[in-house]
């Protein structure tokens, strides 16, 4: 995906008058967690604190500091909010909001902390860039994480969503073996020979959080097959295995079906991962 610390800055420039509004307590239930946050300038906005009657609430409040900003100066408010039928929410939960005006310390300390979100994004190895590949990495693009897809071919990377890294390397197992602890592994390339080599490199990594080949069972078990007398794995690594990617109970077999459902069961994985 974009950076988010890059399209945060890009925010920031075209909006040089702009408030932050934070979620510093949630108590029961309630669309976002403490910690969450937005940022409001007079034309638009930037991330969500969970929509909804809150979130206008919360706009038109920051808008207003805004412009009292530009006039007369403005602190910062607090605002204890009931998610009830009052303001049109039915949560149950209650909220504290903080919201205070921009300014150049605080822009700093907002970009510090979204290139450390970035740094911490979790890598998602895509191996192949075929049309499974390219819509995996579309809808990585628009995910928290760090997606890379692997090829062996040129041509085959032309067209990868932007903000998606790409590799072009005649090994690409190799990439397994440099990975990130903690990395997810997802292998669809042209070759089941190939498939197989990276996803025995793949189940060597017991950091891995995720290990997922596209095919059916049939594929699945000839790999096993192989996996287990000629490339010396064994029944615990192979187990790790997710095959057929996305599970089964969707029959759909169009890219675009495949990718999102494999997509959400490699954030689940992930997810559970970092506990």
């Amino acid at each position: 995906m974009t950076r988010n610390s890059e399209r945060l800055r890009s925010f920031l420039d075209s909006a040089p008058q702009a408030a932050l509004v934070e979620v510093t307590e949630a108590r029961g239930s309630t669309p976002r967690e403490t910690g969450a946050h937005m940022l409001v300038s007079p034309q638009a906005i930037f991330g969500t604190i969970g929509g909804g009657h809150l979130e206008f609430m919360a706009i038109d409040r920051a808008r207003k500091m805004v412009a009292g900003a530009r006039d007369a100066g403005a602190g910062h408010v607090e605002l204890d909010i009931a998610l009830g039928p009052e303001i049109g929410q039915c949560c149950g939960g209650r909220v504290g909001l903080t919201i205070r005006p921009v300014d150049e310390d605080l822009r700093a300390e907002l970009i510090a902390q979204a290139e450390a979100g970035d740094a911490a994004n979790p890598h998602i190895y895509v191996f192949g860039g075929g049309h499974v590949g390219h819509a995996l990495a579309a809808a990585f693009a628009l995910l928290p994480v760090q997606a890379v897809v692997v090829e062996t071919r040129a041509d085959m990377l032309e067209g990868i969503s932007d903000g998606v890294e790409t590799r072009l390397t005649p090994v690409p197992e190799e990439m397994v073996r440099d990975a990130t602890a903690g990395s997810a592994f997802v292998v669809l390339t042209h070759d089941h020979a190939l498939d197989f080599l990276i996803v025995a490199e793949a189940l060597k990594r017991d950091d891995a959080a995720y290990v997922g080949m596209i095919g059916s069972r049939t594929k699945k078990a000839a790999f096993k097959s192989w996996f287990l007398k000629t490339a010396d794995g064994t029944e615990e690594a192979f187990s790790r295995l997710i095959s057929p990617i996305g599970g089964d109970g969707v029959k759909d077999k169009r890219p675009s079906v495949i990718a999102a459902l494999a997509a959400a069961e490699i954030m689940t994985a992930l997810a559970k991962a970092s506990g």
